[in-house]
């Protein structure tokens, strides 16, 4: 979340506060030269935005502010900017949305709460006004409760209660640094508080100091060793940090502890799927779902690890449901029962009444999903430009001539976990799975470089620049080997984030000696089967249409890098070829990534390494063609599919 500036006023003074008029007017011509030159360049667009709004051009400004919430929607202080230009212009209902999806984002953007509760009071809602006013006044009472609980340390510093409570009002105003003092305060002088070590504990996760939040709990746990709250932070972290084993205890020990507890079960059963325990995963989500059968999620997770029989008394109760009017399920509960459906009818080859309720499911989730295709569109374009044959050969790789990286690239359901799995079979291969290693990099190196300005900066680099930002990517991946006991480090890593096929260019910019596998299989069973599971991050996946023309785009952006690549820069896996012959693909695989062959190679479904994915029980299993021409509905049905995908895709 985009976190508001701490001196923003309601006179929307977003310059600097030492810039006068003609200073304010220099900038100004200057990124307006800049995006004459680069309509796209976001620094302009950032700066010109703020610009006209603090200087009145709300016409000029909104366009601006609306295409930064595209690329940033979390900007809870550009929403408040947008707010007060649709408010100059009349546009009050505009204004009113964007305030308050500004306050959403920031439940204390105090600013943004005073415009929304004016706004609403200018249009006669006097009750929404006063609600944004009372909300800030309770923001004020916190502010001076931290000063009462300050006044009353000073008689007391050891007062264990007092610093808890001053630590949590800290935390609701989003001072996270001071409350974590507060917290390890009062730790200092009561090491056994429970509350105190649990909420010191949340907030180093909030911070992303994992290691420290692992001692805090661990601590605690000396003095409260059955604290089933405790063991189920300790697992959930562990989870997060890759250390299966260690959270395959922790959520034990929570079911011991509290074998009623639906969140136990089905926290134990995350970690055994994962771990290739199915069997005994199935059986927990099945127990988490008898102790609470109003979780829908826990439906889908059954249902994606295994399949129903007809007769399976859970398939009954989905089916009552979706049909018992009186039950009342929010969307997001509704999407959860139709996707269990469509999975768990398909599975008793009840095809045509599966694909009804995956639409629904789809429906529902698409209603409330932002997705902008046609500026994802307009990114895949550029990187094309940028990207052309001439600007590859003319910029010799200045980054890191490490070999240890592995990309795998390409659209979900191609057969990249098969081929990862094949991979990881290998003694000198270590598969990280799907992280954000490389887009964290390239974060970080924006704001370290500022002309990292684009999709294709490194001609802006210099030479120690690039290699700088290509060590940081190889520290990254070598602290995600977790668990590794071949004989010395690994020799390969993979990366299994689909979506880097966006940034190849760079790859072989950054690591020219780094292996590219993109994987692919036929565009409508790739498709279709990406319909039928209800992900969190993948927004083009829940309308058909949208679907389509995503592949499609996906596919152009492939053959331009087919052209503009080196021979043998990539290579590419039909899935269909894999399934056909396991062991030609796999030993066409492991050539390229230049190892030696290894026979385990072939048993990749008797690997024990854990995996985070939606085909997690299927490489579980020996290679079958089931995938193969999957089942699929009629054209007329497929229709909005096969238009956004074109001709160009078969």
């Amino acid at each position: 979340m985009k976190m508001p500036e701490q001196n923003l006023s309601n006179s929307l003074d977003y310059t600097d506060i030492g810039a006068n008029n003609g200073q304010i007017h220099n900038l100004m011509k200057h990124y307006e030269l800049i995006l004459d030159q680069n309509p796209d360049d976001p620094d302009a667009i950032h700066f010109l935005g703020k610009i006209y709004a603090q200087q009145g051009k709300f016409d000029k400004a909104i366009p601006l502010l609306r295409r930064i919430l595209m690329h940033t929607p979390e900007n809870a202080e550009v929403f408040n900017i947008l707010g007060t230009a649709f408010q100059k212009t009349g546009r009050m209902g505009e204004a009113i949305a964007a305030f308050r999806q500004a306050t959403v984002l920031y439940p204390h953007y105090r600013a943004a709460l005073v415009n929304l509760g004016n706004v609403l009071a200018k249009c006669g809602d006097q009750a929404g006004a006063i609600a944004q006013y009372r909300t800030i006044l309770e923001i004020d009472g916190l502010e001076n409760r931290v000063s009462q609980y300050r006044e009353m340390l000073a008689d007391n510093e050891y007062d264990i209660v007092t610093l808890n409570d001053l630590g949590k009002t800290l935390l609701a105003l989003d001072r996270h640094e001071e409350a974590a003092n507060q917290f390890r305060t009062g730790l200092t002088y009561a090491p056994d508080h429970l509350e105190t070590a649990i909420n010191l504990g949340n907030v180093l996760t909030e911070l992303g100091r994992d290691d420290e939040a692992i001692d805090c709990y661990r601590a605690i746990l000396k003095h409260h060793p059955d604290s089933y709250m405790v063991n189920m932070k300790l697992g959930k972290i562990f989870h997060k940090n890759r250390r299966h084993p260690e959270a395959l205890d922790r959520f034990r020990r929570a079911c011991a502890l509290q074998p009623g507890e639906a969140s136990a079960s089905a926290g134990l059963a995350l970690i055994l799927q994962e771990m290739g325990e199915i069997d005994e995963a199935v059986k927990c989500f099945r127990r988490a779902i008898a102790l609470a059968p109003d979780r829908t999620r826990y439906y889908q997770c059954l249902t994606r690890l295994t399949k129903l029989d007809a007769d399976d008394p859970i398939l009954g109760t989905l089916r009552e449901l979706v049909q018992n009017k009186t039950i009342s399920l929010s969307d997001h509960e509704m999407a959860d029962i139709h996707f269990s459906l469509g999975k768990a009818l398909s599975d008793i080859s009840e095809h045509h009444l599966s694909f009804e309720h995956i639409l629904k499911g789809n429906a529902i989730r698409r209603r409330h999903i932002v997705y902008d295709e046609n500026r994802v569109f307009s990114g895949m374009r550029k990187t094309r430009e940028l990207f052309s044959a001439e600007e590859i050969s003319r910029l010799a790789p200045g980054g890191n001539p490490s070999s240890r990286p592995i990309f795998i690239v390409g659209m979900p359901r191609s057969g990249s976990t098969l081929v990862e799995q094949i991979l990881s079979s290998h003694p000198e291969v270590y598969a990280a799975g799907e992280v954000s290693t490389l887009l964290d990099t390239f974060k970080d190196a924006a704001a370290r470089f500022p002309a990292w300005k684009t999709v294709a900066p490194l001609a802006h680099l210099t030479e120690a620049q690039r290699h700088s930002v290509a060590e940081d990517y190889l520290d990254r991946l070598d602290r995600l080997v977790v668990g590794w006991d071949g004989a010395g480090a690994p020799q390969r890593i993979t990366n299994k984030t689909l979506g880097n096929y966006l940034y190849i260019g760079l790859i072989r910019q950054l690591w020219p000696n780094a292996r590219i596998i993109h994987t692919f299989r036929d565009p409508i069973d790739t498709c279709l089967s990406c319909f039928s599971i209800s992900f969190n991050d993948l927004d083009f996946t829940f309308d058909l249409g949208e679907l389509g023309r995503r592949y499609r785009h996906y596919q152009e952006l492939m053959a331009h890098w087919r052209h503009v690549l080196p021979e043998g820069a990539m290579l590419e896996v039909r899935y269909e070829d894999t399934v056909d012959n396991l062991e030609a693909s796999a030993r066409r695989i492991i050539s390229y990534c230049g190892l030696q062959w290894d026979d385990a190679c072939l048993n990749f479904h008797k690997s024990r390494r854990p995996v985070r994915t939606s085909s997690l029980a299927q490489v579980r299993s020996p290679i079958y063609r089931s995938s193969v021409g999957r089942w699929r509905p009629d054209g007329e049905t497929l229709r909005p599919l096969l238009e956004g995908l074109g001709h160009e895709a078969f």
